[in-house]
């Protein structure tokens, strides 16, 4: 009974072991394996979905076609991202037209075109007539806002050139004539510029007014550059106006332009030269350049060169023509006459003399001449010799022997001094030259252009 039992018992485990080993088979069978399978019918739906782009590209043309004017009749057939357009359009124009918008649409690889241009009279002249119809419509629908402008535009312009007219306003206010009219032309300018923006405002056309202004702005740098000279002279005009250098019927020198002052236009500066001629010099120049006016301090200083021998005492030559100069009754007693050395050279001492006179009273150049008289005479009635210029020649010892040339001693051969000069001898006429200013003030009295110097205002 035992061994029967035990034998029951080793078959139950016995089973048990192989349950278990086939339970375990079992388990690792069923563990998941990850296995990419392609899915069924995929193509087809990619094959759909194009086509159903293709349908919304065919729908999307055609409804864009058909509100647009001229296109109506455009055809469109789309297949796998290709746009064929057919159909009859009246022009090329009309033609590129549907190209480019259809090429614009999402989804489109090509558009072949396959449209047909009919350019018949009819289809050309119908459209033009028609858009010219509605801008003669538009046109005379906008004529009350377009009069309304055009009266604000006159209306400011009007106002302007009003204010530019008041002449007497702008020369109370302004200092001179040409900043008056300088002024009163800007006055214009503005109210003209003033007026158009306001009228193009109302019109609605700011896109045009910034044209216009941008190209204004554009020419105005353009021919800025072109009148260069021309402005800069302009605006030398305005300072000398402001500034007042000199004043009408002053002796100045300009550079190297000497004359007498006639008027200050608004170009150039009119002088009378010594000689009587008209001599225009442009203000850019005169603004510019060095100006030495001989009216404005009437004392003007003269000076002259005497040379006496080198043996001569140069200190009693200067003595000597010193007090000619004083014995001359239109030098200046507050400022005396004096002289120095200027020089000594091989033959002769060079000495300037120096003397004042008052221009309103003595000419210059007359009274520098006389003066130029008065010392010479003096040093020859003195006994001093004025010298020629001498030059030392060199001979070879092997030619002809010349004797040697003794210079005579003025003063060894007993030279005797010449008369002193008398007050009758100098006394000379010296009164200023009138031709010059007469010609002058009969040019001013004769008109012309305006004068821009204003004897009322202070000089520079």
């Amino acid at each position: 009974m035992k061994a029967l039992l035990a034998s029951l018992a080793a078959l139950m485990m016995g089973n048990g072991l192989f349950a278990q080993d086939e339970t375990s088979a079992d388990e690792a069978q069923s563990d998941p394996i990850e296995i990419t399978v392609p899915e069924i019918g995929s193509e087809e739906t990619i094959a759909e979905e194009r086509d159903q782009l293709d349908e919304l590209i065919t729908q999307r043309l055609r409804a864009i076609y058909d509100e647009i004017e001229g296109l109506e009749g455009v055809s469109v057939k789309a297949q796998s991202g290709v746009v064929t357009l057919s159909g009859e359009v009246a022009n090329s124009q009309a033609a590129e037209d549907a190209i480019a918008l259809a090429e614009r649409v999402d989804g489109v690889i090509l558009v072949r075109d396959s449209i047909e241009r009919l350019r018949d009279i009819e289809s050309n002249i119908s459209p033009a007539v028609e858009g010219l119809s509605d801008t003669v419509d538009a046109a005379i629908a906008g004529l009350p806002l377009l009069g309304v402008a055009f009266g604000v535009f006159f209306f400011i312009a009007l106002i302007g050139h009003l204010l530019a007219r008041w002449s007497s306003l702008w020369r109370t206010i302004l200092p001179n004539v040409f900043l008056a009219e300088l002024v009163s032309q800007a006055v214009r300018v503005i109210a003209f510029i003033a007026g158009l923006v306001v009228a193009l405002n109302l019109l609605g056309a700011n896109t045009l007014m910034g044209t216009i202004l941008g190209g204004a702005g554009v020419i105005g740098i353009a021919i800025g550059f072109a009148v260069r000279d021309t402005l800069e002279n302009y605006v030398a005009s305005i300072m000398l106006s402001l500034r007042q250098p000199f004043r009408s019927n002053d002796h100045v020198l300009i550079g190297d332009h000497e004359g007498v002052v006639i008027r200050l236009t608004s170009r150039a500066t009119i002088l009378m030269t010594m000689e009587g001629n008209h001599l225009r010099i442009p203000n850019a120049d005169v603004f510019k350049g060095v100006i030495l006016n001989y009216t404005r301090n009437p004392e003007r200083r003269f000076d002259f060169t005497l040379g006496v021998d080198a043996e001569d005492d140069p200190a009693s030559g200067m003595e000597t023509g010193v007090a000619a100069l004083k014995e001359l009754p239109f030098l200046l007693e507050d400022r005396p006459p004096f002289a120095a050395i200027e020089e000594v050279g091989d033959s002769s001492i060079i000495i300037r003399f120096h003397g004042w006179i008052d221009q309103t009273e003595a000419d210059f150049l007359k009274a520098r001449s006389l003066a130029i008289r008065a010392a010479k005479d003096a040093l020859e009635a003195d006994g001093f010799t004025l010298p020629e210029p001498i030059y030392r020649l060199r001979f070879d010892q092997s030619g002809v022997p010349v004797s040697k040339a003794q210079k005579p001693s003025v003063k060894d051969e007993g030279k005797t001094a010449g008369p002193a000069p008398t007050d009758g001898d100098i006394a000379t006429d010296v009164s200023p030259d009138e031709y010059i200013t007469q010609t002058v003030e009969k040019e001013r009295s004769q008109g012309g252009e305006d004068d821009l110097l204003d004897g009322s205002r202070p000089i520079e």
